[in-house]
């Protein structure tokens, strides 16, 4: 007689989900800043001087411009070149590890095309379902 499998994960099994789920967040966390996806975008038609930047990117602040760029030079997916030139001339560009997110961030962008109406509907609903909840305990809440 064969013996039933556990149904549940391996150590080994679970070892890894953590492994994968951690390098997701990791990933994610690189354009978890509000604007690093708009920045990444841009670079994506190619390099932009700072000034270039800052007025695509509007209502983008220099300091918030300067700090998203720092971040992603850090994280390898932009280089920065300066130009010895009077007035000194900076060009930001993408990595070639930072051209390899615009598959991802294709796909990504397709998925929230095709259901981010479904997203906003379950939001609503979650939404209706919570205010009329809250509204039944106002109601109890008064009657005791």
């Amino acid at each position: 007689m064969m013996r039933a499998m556990s149904a549940a994960p391996t150590s080994l099994h679970t070892t890894e989900r953590t492994r994968n789920a951690r390098l997701i967040r990791d990933a994610l966390g690189l354009l978890s800043s509000k604007w690093s996806v708009d920045v990444l975008l841009a670079l994506g038609d190619g390099s932009r001087r700072y000034h270039e930047l800052l007025g695509d990117l509007e209502p983008i602040s220099e300091k918030v411009l300067t700090q998203t760029l720092r971040a992603m030079e850090r994280d390898g997916l932009i280089g920065r070149q300066v130009h010895a030139e009077v007035p000194p001339r900076v060009d930001y560009a993408l990595t070639p590890l930072g051209a390899t997110l615009a598959a991802p961030m294709r796909a990504l962008g397709t998925w929230s095309l095709g259901h981010g109406r479904h997203v906003e509907a379950a939001r609503e609903r979650f939404d209706m379902r919570r205010a009329i909840q809250q509204q039944a305990q106002q109601r109890s809440r008064a009657a005791a």
